[in-house]
């Protein structure tokens, strides 16, 4: 077998990219253990401070009247209902139609740039479509989603603190829930409204929260939902219990502060060694372009160039990851 074949070559290549794709995947599973194990320890509070038997039986008996969204998209995707979820805590109008078309669109965009305009080969021109289309969608998703849960971490002390008032003049919690949806900006008002909307929907207190802390995922609300049911439980007063979570929540961010410019200088440098590359390719285009030129119009270029772009954001997302400090 002639390895110096350009096909074989370019299948070589195109399988390496799947599998390093596929050991990125699995590698970001075993990174968000963290997540994964708080989430077990926060199930295990729920499950022993609630009535597990008679949440089973509401639960059942609202999935009577519910119409679960489901099309033929479910069957040719992995984990739709995770999916849905995803887009749910973004808080915008994007449904799972919305996201595989939008991702079948970017695909095809980069494809047809490339191959027909630019001029690349079919098999990098695809290979880049494929990347693209399941990257540049599934990155938006990621930054609405951060964005909005920062907004909400940094407002969040504050709405503790007005139910904290309410409290303390005497109204009841919903009426202190009700309070913060009215008087604070989204994307806590918006998320506090959902829950009072549902409490008059029928729902109880706990279920209205915990239906929430599932859709953010975060686990500032976690802790506050975990002391309202301690609370209803074993009593006490609740008041005080908010303001010392208020006072701890806000520590963490302090935390989260610091740890922040305690790496920003390694952020910086990460910044300016990943931008040599590119900075070096545009000075050597600008001072000499026929000797860079082979790079983008012979396919074996085009495939180098492909894979050290795939190599790059691989490093990126390691020190991404490696930066990522849980607090």
């Amino acid at each position: 077998m002639d390895v110096t074949n350009p096909t074989i070559v370019t299948i070589g290549i195109f399988a390496c990219v799947f599998i390093v794709i596929a050991a990125v995947i699995a590698a970001s599973g075993m990174l968000g253990n963290s997540n994964k194990v708080i989430g077990k320890k926060l199930d295990k509070i729920k499950s022993r401070h609630g009535d597990t038997k008679s949440r089973m039986k509401e639960h059942a008996k609202k999935n009577l009247f519910i119409k679960k969204e489901t099309s033929l998209l479910d069957r040719f995707i992995p984990k739709p209902e995770e999916m849905r979820l995803r887009l749910n805590k973004t808080g915008k109008d994007i449904t799972f139609k919305k996201y595989v078309i939008t991702t079948i669109l970017v695909t095809m965009l980069f494809f047809f740039l490339l191959d027909v305009i630019v001029g690349v080969s079919l098999i990098t021109s695809l290979m880049v479509g494929i990347f693209a289309g399941l990257f540049f969608p599934h990155t938006y998703i990621n930054m609405t989603i951060k964005k909005r849960l920062a907004k909400f971490t940094a407002q969040f002390p504050e709405a503790i603190d007005l139910i904290v008032r309410g409290l303390r003049a005497g109204l009841p919690v919903t009426e202190s829930i009700s309070a913060v949806a009215q008087e604070m900006k989204p994307p806590i008002s918006t998320e506090f409204g959902t829950i009072t909307d549902e409490i008059k929907l029928g729902k109880t207190l706990d279920e209205a929260l915990w239906s929430t802390a599932k859709r953010l995922d975060t686990a500032d609300f976690k802790f506050f939902v975990i002391s309202l049911s301690v609370q209803q439980e074993t009593g006490g007063n609740l008041a005080e219990t908010l303001m010392n979570l208020s006072e701890i929540l806000r520590g963490r961010t302090k935390l989260k502060l610091k740890i922040r410019a305690m790496i920003s200088e390694g952020k910086a440098s990460a910044y300016i060694i990943g931008a040599l590359p590119f900075l070096m390719c545009g000075m050597l285009s600008v001072m000499n372009f026929d000797y860079m030129s082979v790079m983008f119009t012979n396919p074996q270029g085009q495939i180098a160039l492909a894979g050290a772009a795939i190599w790059m954001g691989i490093g990126v997302f390691i020190l991404a990851q490696m930066i990522n400090f849980e607090v």
